[in-house]
């Protein structure tokens, strides 16, 4: 599994050079129209039903999705001043190389 500081930096390098879709009802709509190249989200965020479907549609959609603890720490990686549940990455821009290597393609 990839860690925390490396997806992250991948959120970050994307929003500067490709492209990210931000909050779950932006990510959800990019998995299922099949964009997303990777979905990250907050373990923290309450209630959990707001991203509990993202790990199960990122499994049908073979999307990479990871974890992270802090939404706080999601939103400041997706160039926010508040906290996000989560984020799609949906052009990689240079966090391709990245990406793929947390995917292990």
């Amino acid at each position: 599994m990839a860690d925390e500081a490396r997806v992250l930096e991948a959120v970050e390098i994307a929003r500067t050079t490709g492209k990210i879709k931000k909050g779950a009802n932006e990510v959800t709509k990019a998995i299922e129209k099949g964009e997303a190249k990777l979905v990250v989200y907050a373990a923290d965020v309450s209630p959990k039903e707001i991203v509990m479907h993202l790990p199960l549609l990122c499994k049908e959609k073979k999307v990479l999705c990871v974890e992270v603890s802090k939404k706080e720490d999601l939103g400041a990686a997706a160039g926010l001043p508040v906290a996000t549940t989560a984020v799609a990455v949906v052009k990689e821009g240079d966090a391709k190389n990245l990406i793929e290597s947390m995917s292990g393609q």
